[in-house]
């Protein structure tokens, strides 16, 4: 099975303030750089800001989540600014999260889509 599918979700890229990394899942190696160097900085900002783990992920249904956690026993994480945070993320980069969106569902999985244009 592959490691960056959990329960029909795939991670696209996430950091963790413990082990100090930063992970881009390589089979979306076809967004483009400037995408994932934005990622790159949205994941380890958070991360540096309220600690634990960051990861934006794909569902099912191609829409994207952000999603924090933290070990149990870790006494710095900030669940009320991790919280705050993923809802500004939300907020702040809103085309950058519809973008992924939708290349997801186009090129991973291959619906259709109908612009408003047509």
């Amino acid at each position: 099975m592959n490691e960056n599918v959990i329960d029909n979700r795939v991670v696209l890229c996430a950091a963790s303030a413990y082990e100090k990394k930063y992970f881009f899942n390589q089979d979306f190696k076809s967004i483009p750089k400037s995408v994932q160097d934005e990622l790159h900085i949205i994941c380890v900002l958070f991360t540096e800001e309220v600690g634990g783990v960051f990861s934006i992920v794909f569902e099912e249904d191609g829409s994207v989540s952000l999603e924090t956690n933290a070990d149990t026993d870790d006494i710095y994480y900030d669940e009320i600014s991790s919280g705050l945070l993923v809802r500004e993320i939300q907020r702040k980069r809103q085309e950058l999260l519809n973008s992924l969106s939708l290349y997801y569902r186009i090129f991973v999985l291959k619906e259709d889509i109908k612009l408003e244009d047509e």
